[in-house]
C-alpha cells in the first residue's frame, strides 16, 4: 500500500510545480517566437492547453516557473505579458 501511495504522489509533483498561466504577445508578433515559446514549454514537461489566434496572439498553459522564466527573455522585440489564469465572470 506505501508503494501504491507513493506512486501517486510522485504522479501528482508536476501538477503541483506547474503555473496556470495566459501568455500573450503584441498583435505583431511573428508565429515563429510564439511557437518558440510554445516548445520551450513542452520541453520543461508543461503542456498548452488553449491557442489564441483570432483576437489575441497567445496560448494558455500549465508550466513550471523555469519554462515561464525562459520564455520572458526569449525574444527582446516581443516580449510576452504572462499572468495567472483565473477565472472570469460578468456581474
Amino acid at each position: 500500500m506505501k508503494f501504491l501511495s507513493a506512486g501517486l504522489a510522485l504522479g501528482l509533483v508536476p501538477l503541483v510545480l506547474a503555473n496556470s498561466v495566459l501568455v500573450t504577445y503584441p498583435k505583431n508578433t511573428p508565429d515563429s517566437v510564439i511557437n518558440s515559446a510554445k516548445e520551450s514549454i513542452r520541453q520543461a514537461g508543461g503542456t498548452i492547453t488553449h491557442e489564441y489566434s483570432l483576437v489575441i496572439k497567445g496560448f494558455a498553459a500549465d508550466a513550471p516557473e523555469a519554462a515561464l522564466q525562459q520564455i520572458s527573455t526569449q525574444s527582446a522585440l516581443y516580449k510576452p505579458t504572462i499572468e495567472q489564469d483565473q477565472p472570469v465572470s460578468i456581474s
